[in-house]
């Protein structure tokens, strides 16, 4: 019982690292612990069931991620979001006050400890309250962790061999390349009514993927490297045909660059009087972010511009450089332009009309990049077959192949990438049920 006590206390006095109790495991355990002691000093069958109660709830939230108990608080270590982990991630550890540096060795020493609990010994503390009856014990696996985008740390990082207290330096390399908190969690967002939300399992699409459109790929590439590089990289707006791509090759960046500190963050149209707000809280974050707005097009008195373009051209507050903005659109210029909007001599409502006109006309040129994406020609198309039908695994005669997706594409939605997809998508499905062609 002192053990369970002197193990309460410590965790108790966290201090720079007291969030991690916040995590609903760990808060299960920590409320599993005092059930244990207040059920200790006054025994009685109500504290014997509050204890059964608590286990079960802890033993029900660890459940699902099929996880050693060690591991997942070593996870809780690596992902952390307090004062200190953002300062490691901006400054040297000798720039760091010595007192703040003592109070977070402490707390890992203690983390260590909790860490180093099997599920033989939690189950023993249990059993040290309520006699009689077998609990199921919690088993240790070697599989990876299952924790939702954990980047895989260096296997000495915070190992059961290890002191915890003296890998503050290496700590702070880990967190500055993989983030902490919600961006150590996530590589996906999307902004809904103020925050942002992480997204656990963001589109798998893959560069390599994409074909066709070869030339805009590459300078999305090399834009976005000029990015993580920590160089001024430029807004981009990808428009022209439906389906050809855009969008997902803006999303396939996360999967190329997600390790190297890309994070997306996807905000829709009714969202967009938010995005300087957005770019604030992202600005002093080590990670690089790209806000991700699809479909882009506004109408003639729609103020949401407005925010669009103090983002992009800038007002009084410096340019974020960890930030830009990767647009899609069918229109090339994205107000819309009416007949009625262009001068004649009879109005007389406005002196300079042909200004309103060219300040619609020339939105779209603020974006420092324009990649153009035109309709799929037949050869194109069937190049793109060709590619998915190879990831899919798939083997069919070229001839049948070839007239099978034109035939898709003149019943459906056109040639397209889009249209390429769908037709991979139903033949695997198709071959499935009558599966000779497969290999």
């Amino acid at each position: 019982m002192v053990k369970v006590t002197q193990l309460h206390r410590d965790l108790m006095s966290l201090t720079l690292y007291r969030s991690t109790l916040e995590d609903p495991i760990a808060a299960a355990f920590v409320h599993l612990l005092r059930s244990i002691r207040q059920s200790a000093t006054q025994p009685s069958w109500d504290g014997e069931v509050l204890v059964l109660e608590a286990y079960s709830a802890w033993f029900q939230a660890i459940a699902p991620l099929s996880l050693s108990w060690g591991g997942y608080v070593r996870w809780l270590v690596l992902k952390a979001d307090n004062p200190l982990t953002r300062m490691l991630q901006k400054y040297p550890i000798e720039q760091i006050n010595p007192a703040v540096i003592e109070a977070a060795q402490r707390d890992l020493t203690i983390l260590q400890g909790l860490a180093d609990l099997t599920g033989e010994t939690i189950g023993a503390m249990v059993n040290s309250i309520v006699a009689n009856i077998e609990l199921p014990v919690w088993i240790s696996f070697d599989n990876p962790a299952i924790v939702p985008n954990q980047s895989d740390p260096p296997v000495e990082l915070l190992s059961e061999i290890s002191d915890w207290s003296t890998q503050l330096q290496a700590l702070g390399e880990y967190y500055r390349q993989h983030g902490t908190g919600l961006f150590a969690t996530f590589k996906a967002f999307t902004w809904r009514s103020g925050e942002l939300i992480g997204i656990p399992n963001p589109d798998p699409i893959q560069t390599l993927d994409l074909i066709g459109y070869e030339w805009q790929r590459d300078a999305l590439l090399q834009n976005t490297e000029a990015l993580l590089a920590g160089y001024p990289a430029l807004h981009v707006l990808l428009y022209g045909s439906r389906g050809s791509g855009k969008s997902s090759l803006i999303k396939s960046l996360l999967q190329t660059y997600g390790d190297r500190g890309l994070r997306l963050v996807e905000v829709t149209k009714a969202e967009l009087l938010s995005l300087p707000q957005i770019v604030e809280q992202l600005r002093d974050v080590p990670q690089k972010f790209i806000i991700f707005v699809d479909d882009l097009s506004f109408e003639e008195d729609d103020d949401a511009y407005k925010a669009l373009k103090v983002v992009l051209e800038g007002n009084v507050t410096a340019r974020a450089l960890n930030t830009v903005v990767y647009a899609t659109s069918n229109r090339r210029h994205l107000i819309r332009e009416f007949y009625g909007d262009r001068p004649r001599p009879k109005d007389a409502d406005e002196i300079h009309q042909w200004d309103t006109v060219q300040e619609k006309l020339s939105f779209s040129d603020r974006f420092g990049l324009t990649l153009t994406f035109e309709p799929a020609d037949q050869t194109t198309y069937l190049a793109m077959v060709q590619h998915l039908t190879q990831r899919a695994g798939i083997e069919l005669p070229q001839a049948e192949l070839e007239f099978r997706a034109l035939q898709w594409a003149t019943r459906h939605n056109g040639r397209s990438g889009r249209s390429a997809r769908q037709f991979v998508d139903f033949l695997i499905a198709d071959l499935a049920r009558s599966p000779l062609h497969t290999t």
